[in-house]
């Protein structure tokens, strides 16, 4: 595969922001159904193949583990041959993926199937960089908007996911799955098609992250802290809650059916806002936007403890999806005032590997929990963290950076 050309374009440019937003909304409907098929499958598939119940989740832990490991390199191709040419290498590991997975099923590989979600984890880490790539030709005040309307193509992949998996989970009979390891692939080829009308120009040819201040200076800005603090809570608490909620479901006597429709309008929560998320963001601030989006994770936790009836579920999934939403845009708007044009790749690498490398030690516990503490245990946890990322959102608010020259 070699560097694709990229046109040398004005850095600020809204209408040509607002196609690449659409271009990759559409990709992100698409690479989206990825992650949605591998929390769908990946802890029922894992409880079959897994020798022991407690690593059942593990599947969906190794896709973050891959989304953690591949943040950095995704930056580091970003800067060195361009957004479009990284994001395109992320979709051939969304094609490994879904063929890997399916032989896994085929030979009843547990480690077949853990180095199929890996692969899924670093075709996440490239496709969740999309918001990102939304902003870099973004004013300022369009910058929110078109991180959103990004995410709003996930309400596309919350139908395309659960729907592979309704659809397809049963043409091999004998191997569950199978065929729907295969259509995620199919996915993975289209998404990448589609990037090829995505337009991103480089603020200049660089090989090197050093560019620009020290990623220490940058980090320790308090907006920064700030909004990788929020970024971290929502997003933990977010996966380590969906990754256990089809086994509790399936625990509960819901049928697998239910739970991958639960699982659905949950994403369709996490991506639904986005049709105005960003313009709340533009009015009110991205602070309140993200304080009410960890309220709503809070709130979700509430429901699923107070009983385990199929509307708590439902309920509880959506709203965590509600939450996850306000406080993960917001995060990101925060972010985007971080740095100058230059050092955006390795800012937002860095941010990225913060917080999936705490939901990885949330994926990797949710199983564990689940298991030994019940699924109330799970969503237990999520007080404390929220709490804390509460903490920091108040403190930090006073605290303001002069905007880059």
């Amino acid at each position: 595969m070699t560097a694709i050309a990229e046109p040398a374009l004005d850095l600020t440019d809204d209408r040509l922001a607002a196609r690449n937003a659409l271009v990759l909304a559409v990709g992100q409907a698409l690479a989206g159904g990825n992650n949605t098929v591998i929390v769908a499958t990946g802890g029922i598939a894992g409880s079959v193949l897994a020798p022991d119940v407690a690593f059942a989740t593990l599947p969906i832990s190794f896709m973050v583990v891959g989304m953690w490991i591949g943040t950095l390199p995704v930056g580091a191709l970003s800067k060195a041959y361009g957004r479009r040419f990284a994001l395109q290498v992320g979709s051939v590991f969304g094609v490994l993926s879904g063929l890997i997975s399916c032989a896994a099923t085929l030979q009843g590989s547990f480690s077949l199937l853990l180095a199929g979600t890996f692969c899924g984890g670093l075709y996440a880490a490239a496709h969740q960089s999309y918001r990102f790539a939304a902003a870099d030709t973004a004013s300022s005040q369009f910058r929110p908007k078109a991180v959103a309307w990004v995410l709003a193509g996930g309400v596309f992949a919350a139908v395309i996911g659960p729907q592979i998996v309704i659809l397809t989970k049963d043409i091999w009979p004998v191997y569950l799955f199978a065929a729907t390891y295969l259509a995620q692939s199919a996915c993975a080829v289209i998404a990448a098609a589609v990037l090829t009308l995505l337009k991103i120009p480089r603020p200049r040819v660089s090989h090197s992250l050093r560019d620009g201040r020290p990623i220490g200076a940058i980090s320790w800005q308090p907006k920064f802290v700030v909004a990788v603090v929020c970024g971290v809570a929502s997003y933990s608490m977010m996966n380590m809650v969906m990754t256990s909620a089809p086994l509790a479901m399936v625990a509960c006597n819901h049928s697998l059916g239910e739970a991958a429709l639960g699982l659905q309008w949950h994403v369709i929560g996490m991506y639904l806002p986005s049709f105005f998320t960003g313009s709340l963001i533009a009015r009110v601030g991205a602070r309140p936007v993200i304080g009410t989006g960890l309220a709503l994770i809070v709130v979700a936790a509430i429901a699923f403890i107070l009983g385990n009836a199929l509307w708590n579920f439902w309920l509880g999934l959506v709203l965590l999806g509600l939450g996850w939403n306000f406080a993960f845009i917001g995060a990101t708007t925060l972010v985007t005032e971080c740095h100058d044009p230059h050092e955006r790749n390795k800012v937002q690498a860095f941010n990225d590997f913060l917080v999936f490398g705490s939901m990885a030690i949330g994926s990797f516990s949710s199983g564990a929990v689940l298991a030994r503490y019940g699924w109330a245990a799970v969503n237990e946890v999520v007080f404390p963290v929220v709490l804390v990322a509460a903490f920091f959102l108040v403190c930090g608010s006073p605290l303001r950076r002069p905007s880059p020259v």
